[in-house]
């Protein structure tokens, strides 16, 4: 197995690792660290996977498929958490996670035609925005320039998720034909 799908798959793992240390806290105070670490680790296992598998010609299938499965598995495990601990609105995320599934079924339809839709600079931006929320949001500082940026960072992120979804959904309307 190429490098890129072993951070692939690392990520998968790392999911439930995340989320138990996020929610469960079993270290306590130090657990949400612990969490944002594995978080920053898993992201960054993100931009590892694609860069390696691009530079070094290592694209599969498998990459194809489970790297943006795993992105969403990781970012939208992370705000349904976050949901449960009242750190983000349900309605944002709710937004957040239908994009996720109609850009997923849009690939889905378009894969059955042939056609093969590689994600967009706005779906790279967005899901950076996500990310550094997501990290913020689970931080929780508490001072009010932290609050700031945490909502600006929640507003962008949903902002970014709109406008990806209809670059997506408009340079790719051919695929609904």
């Amino acid at each position: 197995m190429k490098l890129p799908n072993k951070l692939t798959k690392f990520r998968v793992f790392m999911i439930p690792i995340f989320i138990f240390v996020l929610l469960a806290e079993p270290f306590g105070e130090i657990s949400k660290w612990i969490a944002v670490a594995i978080f920053i680790i898993a992201s960054l296992t993100d931009f590892l996977d694609g860069h390696i598998a691009r530079k070094y010609n290592l694209v599969t299938n498998f990459g194809k498929f489970m790297d943006p499965l795993a992105d969403k598995l990781l970012v939208c495990s992370a705000m349904i958490a976050l949901v449960g601990m009242n750190r983000l609105a349900s309605w944002i995320a709710i937004i957040i996670i239908a994009r996720e599934f109609i850009i997923s079924g849009f690939r889905l339809i378009a894969s059955d035609n042939g056609v093969v839709i590689a994600a967009s600079y706005w779906g790279k931006f967005k899901t950076n925005f996500q990310m550094f929320m997501i990290i913020m949001l689970i931080i929780d500082l508490g001072t009010g320039t932290a609050v700031l940026i945490e909502n600006i960072l929640v507003y962008i992120s949903l902002v970014l998720t709109i406008i990806s979804l209809l670059d997506y959904l408009l340079k790719n309307k051919n695929v609904l034909k």
